[in-house]
């Protein structure tokens, strides 16, 4: 099973992102993805942004990561 992380882009250096995962700031690839901007939502597997997401998107993920790991108890 895969597990993928979701996150807020806050900025942009050439093929690289820094993305807020619930608070944690991260360094990914952005190679994958065109026309991505700080604001946008990503989907994370492995260091590498791997698809373009929803706000909701992401906040549904989040929501299920708490559950899984037992914080949404």
């Amino acid at each position: 099973m895969c597990v993928g992380l979701s996150g807020k882009v806050v900025k942009i250096n050439e093929n690289t992102a820094i993305i807020d995962a619930s608070g944690a700031k991260r360094e990914v690839s952005v190679e994958l993805l065109d026309e991505l901007e700080p604001g946008d939502y990503v989907m994370v597997h492995a260091g590498v942004a791997i698809a373009k997401i929803t706000d909701d998107d992401g906040d549904e993920t989040d929501a299920l990561m708490d559950d899984l790991l037992g914080k949404g108890v």
